[in-house]
């Protein structure tokens, strides 16, 4: 009976640790005073947003495709997949109506571009530490 719990238990263990296991954190440049919900958030990501709701212009800093972040942003926020988002950019670009938002790798280089560009908005796996301001977790 042991053995059957024991394999129940670390079956379930797993099951929890294959799907989602971390929170990405949204971040923006410390002095943008905005208030974003998901939907805004979608937006300026998707190209569809050009500045916060304070009407400050938004440069918006994504990160590499594979990384956990990015991965759990696109499910999360976006509600698309790697390859949904890809063909998306892509039909944008061929008709000129929109450039994907620039690719950053890593979670330091996410902080140092949004601490550094106001008007930066990003989002990262980890800790956000004091030089940028975290507006949303999901």
């Amino acid at each position: 009976m042991k053995k059957v719990t024991l394999g129940l238990s670390l079956a379930l263990a797993s099951a929890l640790f294959s799907s989602s296991v971390f929170a990405v954190n949204v971040i923006v440049h410390p002095s943008n005073d905005s208030n974003l919900d998901q939907s805004t958030i979608s937006r300026i990501f998707l190209g569809k947003a050009k500045a916060f709701p304070n009407g400050t212009s938004v440069v918006p800093f994504d990160q590499a495709e594979g990384a956990g972040a990015t991965e759990e942003f696109n499910e999360k926020v976006l509600n698309r997949s790697g390859s949904q988002l890809k063909a998306y950019w892509s039909k944008l670009v061929f008709t000129g109506k929109g450039t994907p938002p620039e690719k950053l790798d890593g979670d330091a280089a996410v902080i140092e571009k949004v601490a550094s560009t106001p008007g930066a908005i990003g989002y990262i796996s980890g800790d956000a530490g004091g030089n940028v301001k975290v507006v949303a977790t999901f």
